[in-house]
This record gives C-alpha cells, sequence and structure tokens, in this order.
C-alpha cells in the first residue's frame, strides 16, 4: 500500500511541476522573432533565398538544451512543429511530447494498480498518451475551417483595396489590421515577411505552408500567374471568392443530405460503449465474466480493435470531399 501511494504522490507531482511549467513564462516577443526568423528558414531550404552565410539557426524544440539536440536528430519532428504551428499553438513539440509521455505512463500506471492484463492497461496508456496529439489536432481542423469560412471576406477586402488604387502590399496589410483571427495573423505575417525583405514570392508560399489549404493554393498561384503574365488582379480576386463561396455552398447542402447518415454512424459507434457502462452499472456479475476468465481481455481487445475499424469505416462513408 505504501508503494502505492507513493507511485500515486510521485505522478501527481510530476504533472503538477510539468503544468507550471508548459503554461507560465511565455515570451510573446519571442513568439514574433520566431515566427519571422521561420519564414527565412524555410525559403533558405527553398534555395529561393540566396545568403552568404546561415544566418538563422534551427528552430527550438525544447527549451531544454540537451532534449532539443536530442529531437533535432529526428525529421519527423520538425513536421510536428509544423503540425503544431498550423494549430495555432505555441507550445514546443518538446512540452508537448514530454505531456504526452507523462500522460501515457502516467496512466499505464494507475491502470496497473486495478487491472494486472497487459491487453487492458497497454491500451489505456496508450490512448492517454494519444490526447495532447488529438487536442491539438482538433484545435489545427478547427482553425483551419475557420480560415476557409473567412478567405472570401479578405478577398473581397484585397480586391477593393486594389481597385481604390492601393498597392497589393498595402491590401495584405489592411487585411492584417482589419480581418478577423486566424485570417489577420496569417496575412500580417506575410506581410511582416515581405516587409523585412523576403521577396512577395517567397512570402506567399510559406502562407501556402502554413495554411495547407486548396483555396490559399489556388490564391498564390493566380497571383505569381498574374504577376507574370499580367491581367486585372482585381477580377481574379473576385472570381476565386465566388468559387470558394459556391463550393461552401456545395458543401454545407451536402452536410444537410447526409445528416441523418452522420446520426446513424454516431449512434452505431456510441451504441457498444453505452451498453457496456450500462450493463456494468445494471448487471455487473454479466460483465464479470469478461474481467476474471482468462480469454475475457483477448475478447474485450478484439472487440475494441473491430470497434475502430468499424469507426473509420463508417466516417470514410459519410465523409464527402467537396
Amino acid at each position: 500500500m505504501a508503494t502505492e501511494i507513493f507511485i500515486l504522490t510521485f505522478l501527481a507531482a510530476t504533472i503538477l511541476i510539468f503544468g507550471i511549467w508548459v503554461f507560465v513564462g511565455k515570451d510573446a516577443s519571442q513568439d514574433v522573432i520566431r515566427k519571422r526568423m521561420t519564414a527565412v528558414r524555410k525559403a533558405e531550404h527553398r534555395g529561393d533565398v540566396s545568403l552568404g552565410l546561415k544566418l538563422v539557426r534551427d528552430e527550438m524544440m525544447s527549451s531544454v538544451p540537451t532534449f532539443h539536440r536530442l529531437l533535432l536528430r529526428w525529421s519527423w519532428t520538425s513536421k510536428l512543429q509544423d503540425f503544431m504551428l498550423q494549430a495555432g499553438s505555441k507550445t514546443k513539440p518538446g512540452k508537448l511530447l514530454v505531456l504526452s509521455a507523462v500522460l501515457g505512463v502516467g496512466s499505464y500506471l494507475l491502470a496497473s494498480l486495478f487491472y494486472s492484463q497487459l491487453l487492458i492497461t497497454v491500451p489505456i496508456g496508450l490512448i492517454a498518451l494519444s490526447i495532447p496529439f488529438l487536442i491539438v489536432a482538433w484545435k489545427r481542423s478547427q482553425r483551419l475551417r475557420q480560415f476557409e469560412e473567412r478567405f472570401p471576406q479578405a478577398l473581397d477586402l484585397l480586391s477593393r483595396a486594389i481597385r481604390a488604387g492601393h498597392a497589393f502590399t498595402t491590401g495584405l496589410e489592411m487585411i492584417g489590421k482589419e480581418s478577423p483571427e486566424p485570417i489577420a495573423g496569417e496575412f500580417r505575417t506575410a506581410f511582416d515577411e515581405q516587409n523585412f525583405g523576403l521577396p512577395l514570392r517567397d512570402a506567399l508560399l510559406n502562407l501556402t505552408e502554413r495554411v495547407p489549404l486548396i483555396d490559399v493554393r489556388l490564391f498564390v498561384t493566380a497571383l505569381l500567374v498574374q504577376k507574370e503574365t499580367g491581367g486585372n488582379l482585381a477580377e481574379i480576386l473576385d472570381s476565386l471568392a465566388r468559387v470558394i463561396r459556391d463550393r461552401f455552398r456545395i458543401y454545407r447542402e451536402v452536410q444537410v443530405r447526409t445528416a441523418q447518415g452522420r446520426l446513424t454512424a454516431m449512434l452505431l459507434i456510441c451504441l457498444p460503449i453505452f451498453m457496456m457502462i450500462g450493463l456494468n452499472i445494471i448487471e455487473p456479475h454479466y460483465m464479470r465474466l469478461l474481467y476474471d476468465d482468462q480469454l475475457g481481455p483477448y475478447m474485450l481487445s478484439g472487440a475494441a480493435v473491430l470497434q475502430v475499424i468499424g469507426s473509420l469505416i463508417l466516417w470514410k462513408i459519410i465523409h464527402i470531399e467537396v
């Protein structure tokens, strides 16, 4: 009993100290410098900027130097960093990995106090380990969806600014000042990049990397083509905004027509879980066999795997790309 109390106390203290470390002491000025330097670094990697010296060091993966050097050895950490930036997160990848590891190991040890089967404790630890990444993925999808919905209004503002006689870069600055987030932040970053000397082409290409949406790629491609061949830029922006609005109208119609299918899929996914919880509460002796029998954990693990596979298939059926 003393050992169990020691483990729980250690886990609670570790999580508390890590939480204070993550959420205290953020420096906003460092975030601004980091974003501007990241833009130059990406242009260097593409070979579009010829700098005699390497002016920018690699992006910090962690505030702990040893952990930072360790993460730089793997190429997937840069993809994780881009993924977190697309979600609007200011947390370093090292902190996210440490938080995920603490949750995973802590949940595994806590589950081991009640269950001795690895087929139960290991999935619990893996689920807890994936929670931070799932939260970042959800925030990323929500942020990109907000950007996509507000993008036509930004194009209209840019078109009106050009018709009024303003330069294209002045239109970018106006979007950064007058549009809501996350539109304002991304266009403000693009304006700051070219204002600090980065070529406009590279600033626009950096925008497509920060916001991986087909609409943004079409926008940048249209601007680059217009810059090479000429044409009425205001009309091009109006046409692009109209296409994006039509696509959203079709997407909403698809959402309405597939509402019943999505509700059915949600019920089919949640029904086994609710049935298991309900039986544990109403008639626990029905479910006790799955915990006490030697084959019970294997059957529960198989059911969980089949549940995940079925959920993915249902999601693929009801999710229609527009």
